[in-house]
């Protein structure tokens, strides 16, 4: 991507080592508070990660805290411990119910409809959490002192999340880049930054192309099924494999292209004067997926071994007692973890967020100087129900 008079090039600063031991710390305080840190660590986490993130020298801005998510979490909890109990008495009503022992093929069954009711009762709370947790973190990132925002419409992005999810599954995935496509825009209609709004534009059918390996995955899935009809079961199994790893690459390179093709459609301002590009590979993302993944495990299973030597060899030798060695190899363990979460974040999510960032552009970038600040937005929740539901766990 070569730059252009009034165009802005994305920036990616951070390093591994100040990552690495910042996300170490952080875990480790995390499974030594039983959780209750984690509020605070990713706050910290997002901190460091906004502020590697630039255009123009002018790197982003984090203003989250750590104080306000703990407490969006506690409201969300008493939520949803009354909307589920209320669910779960409901159920019992009518004589369903997750709980005891299922003697009778009707109790199993009933045992199953209660729990896929269950499911779809908090499919809404989830479409709810990814609006609420998204609006909160534009609101809480600024850009040259000027911060982002989101008008409130998780409840109008629920029902058309669910309408768009039933149709998608309805037509067997071939209307993916509809759904794709109407709830990002609804998202992207509805962000500013400063005064300035956000408009997606383009055609849903435009994403279709994105789609040509997911296709290509599919036939090789419906070729391996006929030649399991045939009972060739050598060829089934080799087109099968062949086709789930198709696929899989396909969901990644549609997310990929997806995202090109909804970049490119974007401007901000009510004149449209700020349009943006971006041009990440498919296959960079997947070479860092893969590789660094494997450098994960390795390091990973480097850590647990070691790790887990110490207290065994302490052991083995007797200069320690066994009980003596309960609290260390606990701590040990959770070290274990601690590094292996801190090796995921700079062998595969920092060079991913690398590459896209610096991958991306801003043209017409003269005009930023007319946008405003706007007035902050409040009842964001701070992300209480997706730490809640246990969604969107990334930085």
């Amino acid at each position: 991507m070569t730059g252009e008079p009034g165009s802005l090039k994305g920036e990616y600063r951070g390093t591994a080592g100040p990552l690495f031991w910042l996300a170490l710390r952080t875990s480790m305080l995390t499974a030594l508070t039983l959780g209750v840190y984690r509020f605070w660590a990713k706050t910290r986490i997002r901190r460091h990660v906004w502020s590697c993130v630039a255009a123009d020298g002018d790197a982003f801005e984090y203003t989250g805290t750590g104080l306000e998510k703990f407490l969006g979490f506690l409201a969300a909890i008493v939520v949803l411990a009354i909307y589920l109990g209320a669910v779960q008495m409901i159920l019992f009503y009518f004589g369903l119910t997750l709980f005891g022992s299922a003697e009778t093929q009707a109790q199993v069954f009933l045992q199953f409809g209660a729990l896929a009711i269950t499911s779809l009762a908090v499919l809404p709370l989830i479409f709810f959490a990814q609006y609420r947790a998204r609006r909160y973190k534009l609101a809480r990132t600024r850009w040259r002192a000027v911060r982002f925002g989101a008008q409130p419409g998780a409840w109008g992005y629920v029902w058309r999340a669910m309408a768009h999810w039933t149709v998608t599954l309805a037509s067997f995935g071939l209307l993916l880049p509809r759904m794709t496509f109407y709830l990002e825009k609804y998202k992207a209609d509805r962000s500013w930054y400063g005064d300035a709004p956000f408009q997606q534009g383009g055609r849903w059918q435009g994403l279709y192309p994105a789609m040509k390996h997911l296709f290509i995955g599919a036939g090789l899935i419906a070729l391996a099924v006929v030649f399991a009809v045939s009972e060739v079961w050598v060829m089934a199994g080799l087109w099968g494999t062949l086709g789930v790893i198709w696929a899989a690459v396909g969901a990644l390179s549609y997310r990929v292209n997806s995202f090109i093709y909804l970049t490119q459609h974007l401007t901000l301002g009510r004149k449209s004067q700020i349009a943006f590009v971006a041009a990440p590979e498919t296959w960079s993302i997947l070479w860092q997926m893969v590789g660094g993944g494997f450098l994960v495990s390795l390091g990973a299973g480097g850590a647990f071994v070691v790790l887990g030597m110490v207290p065994m060899l302490l052991i083995g030798l007797e200069t320690v007692p066994l009980r003596a060695m309960i609290v260390p190899s606990v701590l040990l363990y959770l070290l274990a973890l601690a590094i292996s979460s801190a090796l995921s974040l700079i062998c595969i999510s920092q060079p991913i967020l690398r590459h896209v960032a610096t991958r991306c552009e801003l043209r017409g970038a003269e005009t930023l100087g007319n946008i405003r600040q706007r007035s902050a937005d409040t009842g964001t929740d701070a992300e209480g129900f997706a730490d809640a539901l246990d969604i969107g766990g990334a930085f």
